[in-house]
C-alpha cells in the first residue's frame, strides 16, 4: 500500500528507540508506523581502538570512506543520546567524527532512500485515531503523489476587549463548513454552545471527527491556535487535536521572520500566510483581504477598519452576519490555498527532498539528505555540520556597468540556470574538491581544484534536470516549479556557513566561474558586432541594431545559437568535459530605459525598464529596480511612474502630463493615492499620510497634507531619471511655460 508522510518523530520505549511515522495512504485511510531504528555515526578506522576506550558500543564496518579517502567505521548506539554523550568524548580525546548531526527521523529514512512517499508491507491494527496501526512493516521508497489531502480551515472570532469571551470557532473544507457558536439563543447554520466550554468540546468532537490531514488559517498559530490553547487550558480540557493524545505544541518564532510553528501529531498545521511566502509569492502586504482580491476577486464581508467593534456589534445584534463573517473568512484562506496550488507545490518540494510539509523551505537540510543519500550508494561518508565564522565574503556574480541611455529593439539573453549547469559542466562538488594537482584536474578561475569525474552534487543535479524536462513534456508545471526552486537553491547552500558542506573556495569557484563565462560571452558578442550595454549576474544586455521586432527576434536566435556552439567547443577542448551551459534568448525590448545613477553621469546596476509583448502579444511595462515598484511608494508616485514610461515608449510628449500631474497633487486631486504603508504582514500594516505636521493615520488626518514632500520625494527623482536624457529636471520643466517636443515628427 503507498503512502505520503505527513509528519515524523520518534519515541523511547523500554530503552529502545523506535521511528514514527504518520501520514495518509492512497486508499485514504490514514496511517501509523512504529520501527524500532538504531542512530549511528562514522569515525576513521585508525581510531577505533582509541574510542573503544573512551566507552562501549557496537561498531560495524562497511568499507566507507570520507571526504579524505580515509577508511570509516560505522559507530552504533541504541539511544540518541549516547550518540551525543560518545560525540563529546571523543571531541575531548580529539577524534574526528562524522553525520553525528543526521537527525534521527531523517537519517532512518535516508537509509531507506524514502523521501515522503513510501510503500508498506505488513499487518496492521486499529487505533482509536489511525485506520492502519503498522509495527516494523517492510518500507521501500514510491512514485506516488498523494491526491486526496484532507484540507480544512480555521478561523476564530472574539470579542474586542482583549479577547476573554471566544464567539464562534469557524471551519472550512471541501463540501464541509461548520460554525460553533457561543449563544443562549438557537441562531441557524451554526452548532449552538450554551457557552465557551461546550464550545470548546464540541469543536474538539468534531475536528476529530473530521480528521483533517492539514490545518490551515490566516495568521493562524500565532493568533487562533494560541489563543484556543489558552482557553483549552483556561477549561482545563486537553488540547490534544493530533491523531494521538499528546497535547499540541505551539513553538513562537524566535525571530521577527522567522514564522511560529504548531506541532500537532499526525497533521501539518500550515499557515495560509506562510505558504504563500515560502512558495516566492509576494504581495504588497499580507492581509487577507488583499490576497483574497488579489487571487479571488473577492474581499472579507468587513474591512479591518473598526473590525473588533463591528464583530461585537454583530454578536451582540446580528449573529447569523458574524457566522457568514466568520466562515467568510475561513473559506477565503481555503480557496486561496487552492487557487495558488501552494499546498500541492509544498507537496512536490517534499517528494523532492524528504522534508516534511511546514519544512520543505528548508534548503540546507533538503540537500543534506538528497547529497546523503547519494553519498551512501557510494559509500562515502560525510562531514560532520559545522558552523564556521568567516570575515571572508563570496565573490558576488558579475555585474557590468551600464550605458545609460534610451534605446530601441534591446535584446535580453541570459543563461538558463547559469549557476546549476556550471556545478555539472565543471564538477563543481564538495566531495570532489582537491587540493592535489593532476593531470586532469580542473581549475577553477578562483585556482580551486576538481577531480575530473562524475560528483555527488553534479548527479544530483543532472538527475532534476532530467526530471523538470521530464515534467515539462508531461505539462506538469507543479513539478517543474518545484525542481527550479531546489536546483537554484543549492548555490546559496553551498555559500552558507551552517552548511555542512561549506567551503568557501568551493562557493568562490561557482562565482568565479559565472563571472568568466558572462564576461567573456559579451566579448563574443561585440566580436559578432553588437553593443553590450548591461550584463548582470548571467545576462548581457544588447542593441540589436534591428529595424522591427521580428527581425530583432531573429538576431537573437541567431545570437544564442552561435554562443551555445561557441561553449560547447570550447569547454570540450579546454576542460574535456561536456558543456551544460545553456544561453537563451529571454526578451526583446521594443524600447528600452537604462537609467544614469542619480547625481552621476554613470549608469545604474540592477535597475532599468522597457516596453516588452506578453505571451498574448500585446504590449506591456516590465520594471525591474525603479522606485515606482517599491512596496512603500504612494499609488500615486506608482501611477505617475507608469504613465511616464509608457509616454515615453510610444514616443509621446511627456512635459504637460507631468506639469498636469503635479498641479492635481497640489490641487488636492490626488489625496487618495498618497496613502503610504508601513509594517509587515497581516497584523502590522500602518497606512499613513505625511502632513506639514509629519506622518498621520490615513484615517484621522488632522493637519494639511505636506504635497511638497510628495513632489519632492517621490514624483522628482521619476522624472528627473528620464529627463536626464533630455539635459532637463522637474524644476526646469515646471518653470517652462510653452511645450516642447522631445521626439521628432
Amino acid at each position: 500500500m503507498k503512502g505520503f508522510i505527513l509528519y515524523s518523530d520518534y519515541r523511547v520505549i523500554d530503552n529502545k528507540e523506535y521511528i514514527m511515522l504518520y501520514g495518509k495512504l492512497e486508499n485514504n485511510e490514514t496511517f501509523l508506523i512504529i520501527n524500532n531504528y538504531k542512530p549511528y555515526f562514522y569515525i576513521k578506522e585508525s581510531d577505533l581502538n582509541k574510542a573503544l576506550k573512551l566507552g562501549k558500543f557496537e561498531h560495524e564496518k562497511n568499507n566507507f570512506k570520507n571526504f579524505s579517502n580515509e577508511t570509516v567505521v560505522k559507530v552504533i548506539a541504541c539511544l540518541h543520546k549516547d550518540i551525543i554523550s560518545l560525540r563529546e568524548k571523543f571531541k575531548a580525546h580529539d577524534i574526528p567524527y562524522y553525520e553525528t548531526d543526521v537527525k534521527f527521523v531523517d537519517r532512518f529514512l535516508i537509509d531507506h532512500d524514502i523521501n515522503s512517499s513510501l510503500e508498506i508491507e505488513g499487518e496492521y491494527e486499529r487505533n482509536e485515531r489511525i485506520d492502519r496501526f503498522y509495527r516494523e512493516p517492510k518500507l521501500k521508497p514510491a512514485d506516488y503523489f498523494p491526491n486526496n489531502i484532507k484540507l480544512l480551515s480555521l478561523d476564530i472570532e472574539t470579542d474586542c476587549k482583549g479577547g476573554k469571551i471566544l464567539y464562534c470557532v469557524g471551519l472550512y473544507g471541501k463540501n464541509y463548513s461548520k460554525v460553533f457558536l457561543n449563544t443562549k439563543d438557537k441562531v441557524s447554520n451554526a452548532v449552538c454552545c450554551s457557552n465557551e466550554l461546550d464550545l470548546l468540546l464540541k469543536f474538539k468532537e468534531e475536528f476529530l471527527k473530521y480528521d483533517p490531514d492539514v490545518l490551515t488559517g490566516w495568521n493562524l498559530v500565532d493568533f487562533d491556535l494560541k489563543y484556543l490553547q489558552d482557553k483549552f487550558d483556561e477549561y482545563n480540557v486537553s488540547f490534544d487535536l493530533g491523531r494521538s493524545n499528546e497535547r499540541v505544541k505551539i513553538r513562537k518564532g524566535r525571530k521577527f521572520f522567522s514564522s511560529s510553528k504548531a506541532d500537532m501529531p499526525g497533521r501539518q498545521v500550515l499557515d495560509g500566510i506562510n505558504l504563500l511566502m515560502i512558495s516566492f509569492i509576494k504581495l504588497e502586504d499580507y492581509k487577507l483581504d488583499s490576497a483574497a482580491h488579489k487571487f479571488l476577486g473577492e474581499r472579507k464581508t468587513i474591512d479591518n477598519n473598526n473590525k473588533h467593534i463591528m464583530i461585537d456589534r454583530m454578536y451582540k445584534e446580528d449573529q447569523e452576519k458574524l457566522i457568514k463573517y466568520n466562515l467568510n473568512d475561513a473559506k477565503l484562506v481555503y480557496d486561496i490555498i487552492q487557487k495558488t496550488d501552494v499546498l500541492n507545490l509544498s507537496i512536490q518540494r517534499s517528494l523532492l527532498t524528504g522534508m516534511r510539509l511546514d519544512k520543505v523551505n528548508a534548503s540546507i537540510a533538503s540537500l543534506d539528505s538528497l547529497y546523503i543519500k547519494e553519498a551512501i550508494k557510494r559509500k562515502i561518508a560525510c562531514p560532520t555540520g559545522k558552523y564556521e565564522e568567516t570575515e571572508e565574503r563570496i565573490t558576488g556574480g558579475y555585474v557590468m556597468e551600464s550605458k545609460p541611455g534610451i534605446y530601441d529593439y534591446v535584446l535580453v539573453l541570459d543563461f538558463k540556470g547559469l549557476y546549476p549547469s556550471i556545478m555539472r559542466t565543471f564538477n563543481i562538488d564538495p566531495h570532489a574538491f582537491t587540493k592535489e594537482k593532476t593531470k586532469d584536474v580542473i581549475v577553477a578561475p578562483n585556482k580551486a581544484m576538481f577531480r575530473n569525474e562524475d560528483g555527488i552534487l553534479p548527479k544530483i543535479l543532472t538527475e532534476l534536470v532530467e526530471a523538470r524536462n521530464k515534467a515539462k513534456k508531461e505539462k506538469n508545471q507543479l513539478a517543474s516549479h518545484a525542481i527550479k526552486i531546489l536546483t537554484n537553491s543549492f548555490f546559496g547552500v553551498l555559500a552558507s556557513p551552517n552548511c555542512r558542506f561549506y567551503n568557501l573556495d568551493v562557493a568562490n569557484a561557482i562565482t568565479h566561474f559565472a563571472r568568466y563565462i558572462v564576461q567573456l560571452t559579451g566579448k563574443k558578442i561585440t566580436e559578432m558586432g553588437f553593443e553590450v550595454i548591461y550584463g548582470d549576474t548571467d545576462a548581457a544586455f544588447l542593441i540589436s541594431k534591428a529595424e522591427n521586432y521580428e527581425e530583432a527576434k531573429e538576431i537573437g536566435n541567431k545570437i544564442k545559437n552561435n554562443i551555445n556552439n561557441f561553449f560547447t567547443d570550447f569547454i570540450k577542448r579546454e576542460y574535456k568535459r561536456t558543456s551544460h551551459l545553456e544561453l537563451e534568448f529571454d526578451q526583446c525590448f521594443i524600447r528600452f530605459l537604462m537609467p544614469k545613477l542619480r547625481g552621476s553621469e554613470k549608469g545604474a546596476k540592477k535597475r532599468y525598464a522597457g516596453l516588452v509583448k506578453n505571451e498574448k502579444g500585446k504590449e506591456e511595462i516590465s520594471f525591474t529596480g525603479l522606485e515606482g515598484i517599491r512596496s512603500d511608494w504612494t499609488e500615486a508616485a506608482k501611477e505617475f511612474q507608469y504613465e511616464l514610461l509608457n509616454k515615453i515608449f510610444h514616443k509621446e510628449e511627456i512635459f504637460n502630463f507631468i506639469k498636469k500631474f503635479v498641479k492635481d497633487i497640489k490641487e488636492g486631486k490626488l489625496d487618495k493615492k498618497l496613502i503610504a504603508k508601513t509594517g509587515k504582514l497581516d497584523t502590522n500594516i500602518i497606512e499613513y499620510v505625511l502632513t506639514t505636521d509629519g506622518p498621520e493615520p490615513a484615517e484621522y488626518i488632522e493637519h494639511k497634507i505636506d504635497y511638497d514632500h510628495y513632489i519632492n520625494k517621490q514624483i522628482k527623482p521619476i522624472a528627473d531619471s528620464i529627463l536626464v536624457f533630455f539635459n532637463k529636471n522637474l524644476d526646469d520643466i515646471l518653470k517652462e511655460n510653452k511645450q516642447t517636443k522631445l521626439f521628432e515628427d
